[in-house]
């Protein structure tokens, strides 16, 4: 873990750190929780990448059929 400095308004703080305090939890646990989830939910992807995501599920594919086909051919 490292120790990061941040600047936030007083009184944001002071009932965030209250509520902390009142439901018992860690507000630098609350503070990491938050962070995770905001690299979480909606992830920036650069178009690169989708452009090549994009030519690679419209490549050509060999169909294998089913699992017993595959280990005929295959196997």
């Amino acid at each position: 873990m490292a120790l990061k400095t941040f600047n936030v308004e007083e009184e944001t703080y002071q009932k965030f750190s209250d509520f902390c305090r009142q439901n018992g939890i860690s507000m630098s646990k609350q503070i990491d929780i938050f962070m995770k989830a905001q690299l979480e939910e909606k992830p920036k992807v650069r178009a690169e990448y989708l452009q090549r995501l994009e030519a690679i599920r419209k490549g050509k594919f060999i169909k294998i059929g089913s699992m017993e086909n595959f280990k005929k051919r295959y196997v």
